[in-house]
This record gives C-alpha cells, structure tokens and sequence, in this order.
C-alpha cells in the first residue's frame, strides 16, 4: 500500500514538473487542448499539462527575409534585376499558429510576387529616383495581404537593381548632355543679364553729354597704365563738326577784301 502512495506522489510530481515550461521574452505558446485552441501563454514559467495539452511556439521578433533576385519588365519596356529585403514580424501569435501553416513561407511568396507586380508598373527612372515612394509602397501592399495571418511588415527596401549593360553607356551619354543643356542655359542667362546691364550703362550715358568725354578719358587712363607703344584716340564726331564750321565761316579782313572788290568792279567803266 505505501509502496502505491509513494509511486502515486512520485508520478504526480513527475507530472507536475513535466507540464513546467519556460518563456522567453520574445516567445509566445499557443496552447491546444485535445486540440482546440484555448488561448496564448508566456513569457516566463507557464504550466502546459502533458496529454490533454499541446503547443507551437511563435517568435515576436523581428524577421530579416531577403528576396532574392528578380528579373522585371520596366513600364517602358526595360529588362532589370532587382532584390529585395523585408523586416516583419508576429504580432498576433494566434493567428500565425491556426490561420496559416508557415507564415514566414507565405509572406516571403507574397513578397517575390508584389515587388514583380509593383516594379512592373513604375519606369526605370522611378526605380532609380523614386525608391523611397516605391518601399513604402511595396510595405503597404504586403502588409495588408499578410495582416489577416497575425503578421505586420514594417518596411520593404529595394536594395539592388541590374541594369543592362547597353541601358548604361546610354543613361551615361543621357546624364552628359543634360549637364551640357545646363552649362549653356547658365552661360546664356549670363550673356543676358550682361546685355540688359550693358544697355542700361548706354541709355545712361547717352542722357549726359559729358559722360562719354569721361568715360574715353578713363579708357585712356586705363590702356596707358599698360605697356603699349601705340595709342590710337578717336576723336568725337562733335569735335570735327565743330571745326568744320569753323573753316566754313569767312573772317573779317575776308569780307573786307570780297566787298572793296566788288565795289570797284561796278565803278569800272569798262
């Protein structure tokens, strides 16, 4: 008899000690009882009774999953590599256990097949330019199609994109003509502001006579300071009609002489 209460305390101690478990932090255990679902359990010392209880362990953490290289057709018609990476994790370990038999699985095909279709729909210039709009998204999409199986996908990073060599040399020669177009829209933009400056300087010096005079002399001081052997001065238009008329005016003793001739010419008698 005592040999029976003694095996009976010692299997239910067993027993007891047998149903003990341990949670991690980052760990959650769904428990099955004679197989239906009764609810979640951890972290820390948790009882799961053996026979009548069961579980599966689902982890919290965060789940790195690269996607491998994809080969895409642009909406322009361009042939690409492209790879991906996708941080998500469980946040109802519920759902992932009963609602889908491998969660990470099935969101690693989910993502292959929407980076194709995402990337299908942009052109190879959003590829290059616009990443950050096509990540976000490519997490929006995945996330909503993986929300029901308990999983939340907090972003997805285009990191790789192949582009053929021929598409290269010519986004190269493409790059360098658009540097060209700008170097020649600045140096034209230059060429007429200095224009407008040059007829502003030439309306003000035509509304002062004097400014012209000045401005020669200023040019002369300018050209003397260099070492010249010749210096050749225009001399103003003014300058040479003035002494046009000059010339062209008789002096007095000039109209003296005209008239004393003219008088004794109408006194000759011949």
């Amino acid at each position: 008899m005592d040999f029976l209460v003694d095996a009976g305390i010692f299997c239910a101690v067993a027993y007891v000690l047998a149903s003990i478990k341990i949670v991690k932090e980052y760990d959650r255990l769904v428990i099955f009882r004679f197989g239906k679902a009764i609810g979640i359990k951890g972290p820390g010392v948790t009882l799961v009774w053996p026979i009548a209880d069961s579980y599966k362990k689902a982890d919290l953490r965060i789940i790195t999953m690269s996607i491998p290289m994809q080969e895409i057709i642009t909406k322009d018609n361009v042939s690409v590599r492209t790879a991906a990476v996708c941080f998500f994790q469980v946040v109802d370990p519920f759902k992932a256990v009963t609602k889908i038999e491998d969660p990470i699985e099935a969101t690693r095909q989910i993502a292959q097949t929407t980076l194709r279709s995402v990337l299908g729909q942009h052109e190879l210039d959003e590829l290059l330019s616009a990443r950050d709009s096509i990540n976000a998204q490519l997490s929006a999409i995945i996330d909503r199609q993986t929300e029901g199986w308990g999983i939340k996908v907090n972003s997805v990073e285009v990191k790789d994109v192949e582009i053929p060599e021929g598409m290269q040399r010519a986004m190269a020669r493409q790059a360098e003509a658009e540097r060209e177009r700008r170097a020649k829209v600045v140096a034209a933009e230059g060429e007429h502001q200095a224009a407008e400056k040059l007829a502003q300087a030439a309306k003000l010096i035509a509304a002062q006579p004097g400014a012209m005079q000045l401005r020669q002399l200023q040019t002369m001081v300018e050209v003397s300071a260099e070492k010249n052997s010749t210096l050749i001065f225009p001399i103003p238009i003014e300058f040479m009609s003035g002494i046009q008329n000059t010339q062209s005016q008789p002096t007095d003793g000039e109209s003296l002489d005209v008239s004393a001739a003219n008088k004794q010419i109408e006194h000759d008698p011949r």
